[in-house]
């Protein structure tokens, strides 16, 4: 005999029950009205409470006779439940059940509204025995009102024990240690405050020869006070002398390899095809190139062990943040605080997984599981599909889809890398700002280990997205217009200000719009570099960024004599001989930043100045990896003559928002997808880093 199907069980009739719309706004009423009943029941409680304490232990039938004898606004029940939630209790906190009640059911009654029920719960939780602990020890009764324990018998049984145990200065140093994890775990941004706070306390200034960078005592390298900026002033070039050299053939690879195995001692020679802007000259014992006098002598270029290890001793290892000591990293009061207050509602969620399965299963599909993740502009609808069905089926039926969800467009991952699931990406009816000061201040971002770390958003699971751009080395940035290329540019030099040192950092603004990095400007004696004679730290002009541009040619290239000099394969190597006093700063080494070069609007350099531009960006692009010099470039027109053959194979790293057709996403990332974003601000990120 075949088998009744079993009906809904009893525990999905419950959930059922609750999750009716009606049911919560009641049950969400209902809350508000007991939250506000107890919030006035214990504030008439701290005036009236002398009174009614006597009275709480008596019955209702004793009290008919007397006309209103508890002066409590809400009656008998009201002083009994006061009295429960402040003396027997948590005391003067309990104040924050109350609070939580009115909370909860408001968010029940208007669940567009966002923040987390559970984490409110855990936070007011914490505070409620918090303050009842701080309570019971400051004040453990009140003269004037013998009838309130501000602890609450809970504070008072826990403050005892804990004084016996460790006294009240202990117990006092707990309290505090707990508050001060608590908020460290719990407010993201509490962390970068404290630690702004302590870096803003003055220290001793530093001794005489604190910071020497030479084995002799007259050229110590002791900072100046008269050090106000730490610009690089790049060198120019001749005009007439020819710019770049031809670009080599091999693409950066012997560089790279070079850049990956520091533990190789060999020395470094300029990868072949590279050129001198200056003819050396062999006259004796050193040469001159780049406007810079290197020795060819081992023995002077380099301090031996002893000598190293002796300087170190005496004066501490190099700190080249010393010469702008003063400097104080910008703080997350300069960024907009937005309120995040519009995330997805459930119900819109449930609404969508329903409306998927209808039209899925009137073609025919199957499914086992949908399960959605949501993400700031988009949900991404993980589909497990039955036994049998071909993904080309779910990804025809996209416009189905999004014409049932009435959605601007949906975009179909099938499959999802690494899991036996297709996606379905639908764009937020409220989509949620992610804010620079959120991502600036998050712990990953704080604590984060990377040479040119670029914090650029967030994922569709709502994590940090960071990249490095020391291991790109490049990034080009492209997509249409109105897109979000300007944000992009302007979250990744808000990460390296907030990151990085003005003596480890320099940057090249190249913006042909002139509008676009103007409000740069002002950190001008800090953070840009440009060529020696120009005004406008932000360069504009065509003419001037070719010059710029082969500067930053010579720059590469002085550099890397340098570091064959030093015998070492990249600036960390570099770098990190210097700071500990292995080179000779007499004989032309110095700590060496990295240098950051922005270029927007790209594809009107290309179509003003073709080649000339073209040629520098490419031949730094292939070999400035090694001596800390990286290129981000963006356009607007992604077409092949702008982002031509040679600039995709030397920028592996890139970032496409949104563009029309699929020809410009290949253009880009060398596969379609970013033609399919649905939200504005959304991107897809290629390549290293």
């Amino acid at each position: 005999m075949a088998k009744k199907a079993k009906g809904p069980g009893f525990a999905a009739s419950i959930k059922s029950f609750f999750c009716d719309e009606k049911v919560q706004f009641l049950f969400g009423i209902g809350l508000i009205f007991i939250g506000i009943f107890l919030l006035l029941a214990m504030i008439s409680f701290l005036f009236s409470g002398g009174n009614d304490y006597s009275l709480l232990h008596q019955s209702l039938e004793d009290l008919q006779g007397e006309a209103k004898p508890f002066r409590n606004l809400c009656g008998a029940s009201g002083a009994k439940a006061a009295n429960l939630l402040i003396n027997q209790w948590f005391g003067i906190a309990s104040f924050t059940i109350p609070v939580f009640l009115c909370i909860w059911g408001y968010k029940l009654v208007v669940p567009s509204k966002s923040g987390s029920i559970l984490r409110n719960f855990f936070i007011l939780a914490f505070f409620t025995v918090w303050v009842s602990l701080v309570m019971a020890l400051a004040l453990p009764e009140i003269p004037a009102a013998p009838y309130l324990q501000l602890g609450g018998n809970h504070g008072r049984m826990l403050v005892n024990l804990a004084i016996l145990t460790m006294g009240k200065l202990g117990l006092t140093l707990f309290l505090a240690s707990v508050l001060l994890i608590f908020c460290v775990i719990t407010y993201v941004s509490f962390l970068p405050k404290m630690r702004n706070f302590f870096s803003n306390i003055q220290l001793p200034a530093k001794q005489p020869g604190d910071n020497a960078g030479t084995d002799s005592d007259e050229a110590t390298g002791e900072p100046s006070d008269e050090a106000d900026d730490l610009q690089i002033t790049l060198v120019p070039v001749d005009e007439d002398e020819p710019d770049t050299a031809e670009i080599p053939d091999n693409e950066g690879d012997d560089d790279a390899e070079d850049a990956e195995n520091p533990d190789d001692t060999d020395m470094t020679e300029l990868p072949e095809g590279t050129a001198t802007p200056d003819e050396p000259d062999h006259t004796g014992d050193s040469i001159t190139t780049g406007g810079m006098q290197v020795s060819t002598g081992q023995a002077d270029e380099l301090v031996n062990a002893n000598q190293a290890e002796a300087l170190v001793e005496k004066y501490g290892l190099y700190d080249p943040t010393a010469d702008l000591s003063s400097y104080r990293y910008p703080t997350f009061d300069l960024l907009k605080n937005y309120d995040l207050s519009s995330a997805i509602d459930p119900k819109e969620q449930q609404e969508n997984k329903n409306r998927i399965e209808t039209v899925l299963g009137q073609y025919g599909v199957t499914i086992k599981e949908i399960t959605a993740t949501v993400g700031p502009t988009v949900t991404l609808y993980e589909i497990v599909p039955g036994d049998g069905v071909r993904i080309s089926r779910i990804r025809s039926l996209s416009d189905d889809i999004a014409l049932n969800l009435a959605a601007t467009g949906i975009r179909i991952i099938a499959p999802i890398p690494g899991k036996s699931a297709v996606g379905i990406e639908v764009p937020n009816k409220k989509p949620q700002i992610v804010p620079m000061r959120n991502l600036v201040a998050s712990k990953k971002f704080q604590e984060s280990t990377m040479q040119l770390p670029l914090v650029i958003g967030k994922t569709i699971t709502n994590e940090v997205f960071m990249v490095d751009l020391a291991k790109m080395p490049h990034l080009l940035v492209a997509g249409a217009t109105g897109q979000g290329k300007s944000v992009g540019l302007n979250a990744i030099v808000t990460s390296l200000l907030y990151k990085k040192h003005p003596s480890q950092l320099k940057i090249v603004m190249i913006d042909p719009k002139k509008v676009e990095f103007s409000l740069y400007s002002k950190i001008e004696k800090h953070f840009l570099a440009k060529v020696e004679g120009e005004d406008n730290p932000i360069i504009t002009d065509t003419k001037k960024v070719i010059r710029t541009l082969n500067s930053l040619c010579k720059e590469m290239d002085t550099r890397y004599d340098l570091l064959k000099a030093a015998q070492k394969r990249n600036i960390i190597e570099y770098n990190e001989a210097f700071v500990n006093r292995r080179l000779n700063p007499e004989h032309g080494h110095k700590f060496l930043p990295y240098i950051v070069v922005i270029i927007d609007e790209f594809g009107d350099l290309i179509m003003t100045a073709g080649k000339d531009v073209e040629l520098p960006i490419c031949r730094i692009a292939q070999l400035a990896r090694a001596v800390g010099i990286h290129l981000v470039i963006a356009t607007q027109r992604p077409t092949t003559d702008i982002i031509s053959g040679k600039i995709k194979a030397n920028f592996p790293a890139r970032i496409a928002f949104r563009v029309k057709a699929a020809i410009d996403s290949r253009t880009i990332l060398d596969e379609p997808g970013a033609n399919s974003l649905i939200g504005r601000g959304d991107m897809l990120y290629s390549g290293g880093g």
